[in-house]
């Protein structure tokens, strides 16, 4: 499966942006996918993940409660939406996804990985 992530950009802190990432194929419902992310010099950090169907749900404890992750399995989408942002979620996100039963918190978890969009938060 290609992953195609978008919606990064600049926003004021406080303020919301909603990712969408897109991937090729017709097999979308057979994977998990989540979000990770990456400040500079950090290295990457889950952010959350869902499951196939889409009924649960897993997210970073620094994200919880402002970041909601969903997925339209029609539309083969993954969103990532996110409000009350914070300059310390400024990074590079990244869409990734895996043909398993389990949503991981792990990058080595995931075999599939988007190219990243980038999400500068200002103070």
């Amino acid at each position: 499966v290609q992953l195609q992530a978008s919606g990064g950009g600049l926003v004021q802190a406080g303020g919301s942006l909603r990712l969408s990432c897109a991937a090729s194929g017709r097999t979308f419902s057979y994977y998990v996918m989540g979000w990770f992310r990456q400040a500079p010099g950090e290295e990457r950090e889950f952010v959350a993940a869902i499951s196939r169907s889409g009924d649960s749900t897993y997210y970073a404890d620094s994200v919880k409660g402002r970041f909601t992750i969903s997925r339209d399995n029609a539309k083969n989408t993954v969103y990532l939406q996110m409000n009350s942002l914070k300059p310390e979620d400024t990074a590079l996100y990244f869409c990734v996804g895996d043909r398993s039963f389990r949503a991981g918190r792990r990058p080595e978890e995931y075999d599939y990985w988007g190219q990243g969009t980038l999400v500068t938060v200002s103070s």
